[in-house]
């Protein structure tokens, strides 16, 4: 089989990872007889200082008729100073909402091997957890009437949260399928007792989980979800939420795991075109240095493969050799731990999976 695969390397630490990607993508091509076509297209920074603008419409473009797509990272101090609507991650809202991806899919897995590397005492990390957020993308407050007033105390901002039941009821059934797949249990995360959005998300929500009933159901406030986290992450399997706190959730849920350098994502729509990332940024403290992590980026081509091109085999062949290189005690600086000797850089780290392939 043969896929077209649009690459959006961005800033900072982006190309690097990337490249790791395609490497380890190419080498199970060779094992399994596919065939990757990879086209570059501009995003974030380097489309800023290139095209003038963020996201241009060549990479929109190209996007839209690729089969699927891989994105590295944008953003960084340099473009700091810019306005909204000129900034690297308004790319990030534009790429989202051209390709209709209003489901993303963030799993939270503690790796045994790297369970020293976690913050979370020993008795927690010991039970394990492997939970998988699902975050609704293209609405909520990032996509809402913003703007600048006068107010009771002189100007004041506001940014608006509004859901339709439309959008909760789509990406609610997407938390209730995925975890069909899993263990058959969904928290859903609001703050009913004070937002108006979430008592119609609660609503919504439970009108689904009787079309579930195979499901276990629960729903959880924000704030208890939080602390629910770093307490006893074990409870959870899948967790849905709205846009803002599934983007505030999904980072403490990747801290706790040891190192945010080791999650995946993929953004879905209705198509089986989807975009994979690492959740982490940039990183331009480090960009450039041989120093950043590849496995978030590797394990988010492998969600590609199985979410998008239905190549599960090959996906779970790419998480083995990832899980394999653990076991080992190969680790970049950000997943050190207490292990002894030497960090790997970016790109003896690609060659480790590459032999485990």
């Amino acid at each position: 089989m043969k896929y077209n695969i649009a690459l959006l390397k961005g800033d900072g630490i982006g190309p690097e990872i990337v490249d790791s990607a395609v490497a380890v993508m190419k080498k199970t091509a060779e094992k399994f007889g596919h065939s990757f076509v990879f086209t570059e297209y501009p995003i974030g920074g380097y489309a800023i200082d290139n095209c003038g603008e963020p996201l241009p419409k060549d990479t929109v473009e190209g996007c839209l008729a690729s089969d699927s797509v891989l994105l590295g990272a944008v953003g960084g101090p340099k473009w700091d100073e810019l306005s909204g609507d000129m900034r690297p991650e308004k790319a990030l809202l534009g790429i989202r909402a051209a390709l209709g991806l209003y489901t993303n899919l963030r799993p939270a897995k503690l790796y045994p091997a790297l369970k020293d590397a976690s913050p979370l005492r020993s008795d927690i990390v010991s039970q394990g957890f492997d939970i998988m957020i699902v975050r609704e993308l293209t609405g909520g407050i990032y996509f809402g009437e913003r703007g600048y007033r006068q107010g009771k105390y002189g100007e004041e901002a506001f940014d608006t949260e509004a859901y339709s039941v439309m959008e909760i009821e789509r990406i609610g059934r997407a938390a209730f399928d995925a975890a069909m797949k899993r263990s058959k249990r969904v928290a859903s995360i609001d703050k009913a007792n004070v937002l108006e959005t979430s008592r119609l998300w609660r609503k919504t929500m439970h009108a689904l989980a009787a079309e579930y009933p195979e499901v276990e159901y629960r729903d959880v406030l924000v704030d208890n979800a939080a602390m629910q986290l770093v307490r006893d992450p074990k409870q959870f399997d899948v967790i849905v939420t709205s846009n803002m706190f599934g983007d505030i959730l999904s980072d403490e849920a990747s801290q706790i795991t040891g190192s945010i350098g080791m999650l995946a994502s993929a953004s879905l729509g209705d198509g089986k075109r989807g975009m994979y990332e690492p959740i982490h940024g940039s990183a331009p403290d480090i960009a450039g240095q041989d120093k950043a992590n590849p496995i978030a980026t590797i394990l988010s081509a492998a969600m590609m493969l199985r979410y998008s091109f239905g190549l599960s085999a090959e996906a779970d062949c790419i998480e083995k050799a990832v899980d394999s290189v653990l076991e080992n005690g190969w680790r970049t600086a950000d997943i050190m731990g207490s292990a002894e000797g030497d960090p790997l850089g970016c790109t003896q780290m690609t060659e480790k999976v590459l032999e485990a392939l």
